[in-house]
């Protein structure tokens, strides 16, 4: 039989500003002490001792389930253990680079001057490239360390019979400690670090550890790092004006003023992902894409997600869809009534967007045909290959973190930003370990660090959901994800889509989203541009050194593979916001005057000036 039609959102009773306004006084973003208040076991499916003991353990593993890694481990040893070909592959290879390090020291023993080839070097890797690396001893430090790295990837790899799951996250914690043990990492083999030791007598040293001792101090008290208190919200950060025209429990939609006499008709409405505070895109005023669609007459709406508590663990996906995604489309249609809404998502909110969007085609939805255009912003659809976050999505992984958030109700910031240091531990922690510790400096903040620090957590239900029906069974792109009983697909979406990519992005890898290409039925735009996962896509125009590439596939095209893609498409200087903006304006049907801002008033509620409250909540 048919399924009834999904009915039209229908957003919740106003409430009064003492039920919604969070207090700017009372932090909430301490792990909470595990006294099992809350259902036992009921969400996890395990015990009151398991969550106890899974809890604990958590405060030891950073947040990784020990059976999972150990897991990994037997399977990699015991394989390994039953393959003496491998073994004397390996121990041959062992032999072969050391001898090749032996060569090179003695071949360049009277021409230290000459760079010689760094074996086993990786093509990202930045450590060693000062010049200072390639004298004696220091060339043999780092190369020997090279030469670890080099025979650890092929020790761990290739070993038949190991899944492949376990494959590569056995490489990756061997890649982990091998990066902590770097000759860059410790005094009496960096030889930038004794220069610079030499030069200060040792001064850099007292300094490195004063910063290390005031970073510490600020960690354990909840502080932000060193410099990030000259940067507020509302004051040199998120200060495009507008207002608060919708409130709920969830979230906060905002209304932007016009600074041009004409606006597009199609207004745009962004979906921030819920992992972060929306200011992402509304950054310092001249590094500020709300800004930039402002001033180029388009009229711009945001969701600002609330910062979740425990009392909010049971908030899952559903709850993102209506009250969030759908709530929004509904104010904004009450506001404006425009003909259609361009509708843009960035990483996990495009993720949450292309699922409304799905839903609302799959049941006919009136509101379908109103999506002029579907943009999205390192969002992935399918995630058989999203990149090293999915080493740590595994049924005992899962299992472990689904128990940690039963007692928490909530995944920490501090949890979630560990995992996401741990994928680039180089550039993130290791590099400024060396910086401000051992070379006695700090680095100028700046505004994207000053949001990177102001991090928000995700409720136990949404991030439970999220990992085991996306990373772990990946639903969404395999046509499983069911809304209100019923599946969704990507395929049934119509709009145009304009697809953005970074090259360098280590959560949401281009070959990843690029695959949008081969779930979607429509027009597809798809742009790769330099940088990483956040400097790639908040980058405005003006920024020496910026490329990117772009073509657009029309909905019968052939499939073209992404290697084949990016050689065969032309890189052009520049960045991508006015490739963005022109796609746009050839997807609007005119100008029209500005139309009014919405007001909380009409909901009962005391007006509240942009950026809102929610984002303020710590």
């Amino acid at each position: 039989m048919p399924t009834a039609p999904r009915p039209l959102f229908v957003p919740d009773q106003p409430r009064s500003d003492e039920q919604l306004a969070p207090s700017p006084t009372v932090r909430t973003d301490a792990i909470p002490t595990p006294i099992l208040e809350h259902r036992p076991g009921e969400g996890s499916g395990s015990n009151g001792l398991d969550l106890i003991m899974h809890y604990m353990q958590s405060r030891w593993t950073f947040g990784l389930s020990p059976t999972s890694l150990m897991l990994a481990f037997l399977d990699w040893s015991l394989h390994l253990a039953s393959s003496p070909g491998k073994q004397m592959q390996l121990t041959e290879e062992w032999l072969i680079a050391w001898h090749l390090l032996a060569e090179q020291q003695l071949s360049s023993a009277h021409r230290t001057e000459e760079k010689l080839p760094l074996v086993g070097q990786r093509t990202d890797d930045r450590r060693f490239l000062a010049p200072q690396w390639q004298q004696w001893p220091f060339n043999v430090y780092h190369r020997a360390l090279l030469l670890q790295e080099s025979w650890w990837e092929n020790a761990t790899t290739g070993v038949r019979g190991v899944t492949l799951q376990h494959e590569r996250l056995v490489s990756f914690m061997a890649r982990q400690l091998l990066d902590m043990l770097s000759p860059a990492n410790f005094v009496p083999t960096n030889p930038l670090v004794l220069q610079r030791t030499l030069e200060t007598g040792g001064a850099n040293l007292v300094a490195g550890a004063a910063n290390f001792l005031e970073d510490w101090s600020r960690a354990v008290s909840g502080r932000p790092p060193v410099g990030i208190d000259q940067f507020r919200v509302g004051d040199n950060l998120a200060t495009t004006p507008g207002r608060v025209v919708y409130r709920n429990e969830l979230m906060e939609l905002l209304q932007y003023e016009p600074t041009t006499p004409t606006v597009k008709r199609e207004p745009i409405l962004i979906v921030p992902a819920w992992i972060m505070k929306y200011y992402i895109l509304d950054l310092s005023p001249d590094n500020s894409l709300v800004s930039y669609l402002v001033d180029r007459g388009y009229t711009v709406f945001m969701i600002s997600w609330r910062n979740p508590t425990q009392k909010h663990r049971d908030y899952g996906l559903h709850e993102y869809m209506t009250l969030g995604v759908e709530a929004a489309l509904a104010e904004v249609e009450r506001l404006v009534s425009p003909p259609r809404v361009h509708a843009v998502g960035y990483c996990l909110g495009g993720t949450l967007l292309s699922m409304v969007a799905a839903a609302m085609a799959r049941d006919h939805d009136i509101r379908s045909s109103r999506l002029s255009t579907l943009t999205l912003l390192a969002a992935q659809v399918d995630f058989t290959d999203a990149g090293e976050l999915t080493l740590f999505t595994t049924p005992s992984q899962l299992a472990f973190l689904e128990d940690v958030m039963e007692i928490q109700g909530f995944l920490s910031a501090r949890q979630m930003a560990g995992a996401f240091q741990m994928l680039r531990s180089n550039d993130l922690v290791w590099s400024r370990v060396v910086h401000n510790y051992l070379m006695g400096a700090r680095k100028a903040p700046f505004d994207l660090m000053a949001w990177n620090a102001d991090a928000t957590r995700m409720p136990a239900k949404m991030h439970g959901e999220y990992l085991r029906h996306m990373f772990l069974n990946n639903d969404l792109a395999e046509g499983r994800y069911e809304v209100d009983g019923v599946p969704i697909a990507i395929t049934d979406i119509r709009a145009p889509v304009f697809a953005v990519a970074t090259e360098t992005d280590h959560v949401a890898p281009w070959h990843s989203v690029y695959k949008i290409r081969l779930l979607s039925d429509t027009e597809i735009t798809f742009l790769l541009t330099s940088g990483g996962h956040n400097a790639g896509i908040v980058s405005p125009p003006g920024h020496d050194g910026r490329h990117y590439r772009i073509s657009t596939a029309a909905a019968d095209a052939t499939y073209v593979d992404p290697e084949k893609w990016k050689k065969e498409t032309p890189a052009r200087s520049g960045l991508w916001w006015p490739e963005w903006c022109r796609w746009l304006d050839l997807h609007s049907t005119g100008e029209t005057t500005p139309p009014r801002l919405g007001s909380l008033a009409e909901h009962g509620m005391r007006e509240t000036a942009a950026p809102g409250l929610y984002v303020l909540e710590r």
